[in-house]
């Protein structure tokens, strides 16, 4: 379990570094699209490199799996192209403060519900409450 938490724990690290380095390329290019579109080109090479590399016949079964799973393309579009555009704006910090708070509900949620096939752990008050604390603790780093 320690090697999934550090995992993730990179990866969250990863995310304002992504918004801040698409921004800036976003606002070099003129175009917060064709920054997205050049970070998902470099996304695809990167993941195509990862399937040969460490195999994964898998692929070949995706015409087969529930065309609702897909979305989480379009989601992570969604991401990239508003991180993109708003973050020149509205700051990396302000725009990564909000999309951790949107995380934590969603997750919530999803783990609540057990949707997508998730593993379902019942929003108790406990949970909720640590819920809210972090969501406490996320809003008092962005106090000036």
């Amino acid at each position: 379990m320690t090697q999934y938490a550090l995992i993730m724990l990179l990866a969250g690290v990863g995310i304002p570094i992504l918004a801040a380095l698409n921004a800036a390329l976003g606002t070099r290019l003129g175009s917060p699209a064709a920054a997205a579109t050049v970070l998902f080109l470099v996304a695809l090479t990167a993941s195509v490199l990862f399937l040969l590399l460490f195999g994964g016949s898998g692929i070949g079964k995706v015409a087969a799996a529930p065309k609702h799973l897909l979305l989480g393309g379009v989601l992570v579009a969604f991401y990239v192209l508003s991180i993109t555009y708003i973050a020149p704006q509205f700051g990396v910090g302000n725009a990564v403060f909000f999309v951790l708070l949107g995380q934590l509900i969603s997750a919530a949620a999803v783990d609540h519900f057990g949707l997508f096939g998730a593993q379902a752990t019942t929003l108790g008050a406990t949970r909720m409450g640590g819920i809210a604390l972090m969501a406490a603790g996320v809003w008092m780093t962005q106090l000036a």
